[in-house]
């Protein structure tokens, strides 16, 4: 069997895509999408002819994939999505369950949870207070009395 060279830029293309399923940076896409259109363009007799000009199909629809790539991802990641594990505490209200002592530690509950929480400016809440989580620093969430 005889490999003709649009043959090899399709193999060449799905390597490339495969690779990009392990390294997702959306460079070995590029270079995927830019093999298979050429070698779809290599079923051309005009272009089957000429190697050089099958390398500068290659090289010229493998930048424009990586601009129109770069540009999506950019899009894609601009927005991460809301916050998750013990970070999308932030924000959210609580109630003092012990007393906060001045310069010390006490807990509060929030979603049915109860979190070790400081004050901010170190200063004592009484219980049954409700506060908003500030922040989280090791296990200790940071908390300042709210009227909301």
């Amino acid at each position: 069997m005889v490999l003709l060279a649009w043959h090899i830029w399709l193999i060449l293309g799905i390597i490339f895509v495969i690779i990009e399923i392990f390294d997702p940076a959306f460079f070995f896409l590029s270079l995927g999408i830019g093999a298979i259109v050429t070698g779809l363009l290599a079923l051309l007799p005009f272009v089957q002819r000429y190697l050089w000009l099958q390398i500068f199909c290659f090289a010229i629809i493998s930048f424009l994939a990586f601009l129109s790539m770069r540009r999506l991802g950019k899009r894609v990641l601009a927005n991460p999505g809301p916050e998750t594990n013990v970070f999308a505490l932030k924000g959210k209200l609580a109630h003092v369950t012990q007393a906060i002592p001045t310069d010390g530690r006490g807990y509060v509950k929030v979603g049915g949870e109860e979190w070790v929480a400081i004050t901010k400016d170190h200063s004592a809440l009484a219980k049954g207070i409700k506060v908003e989580i500030l922040g989280i620093e090791g296990n200790k969430l940071i908390v300042k009395e709210t009227d909301k």
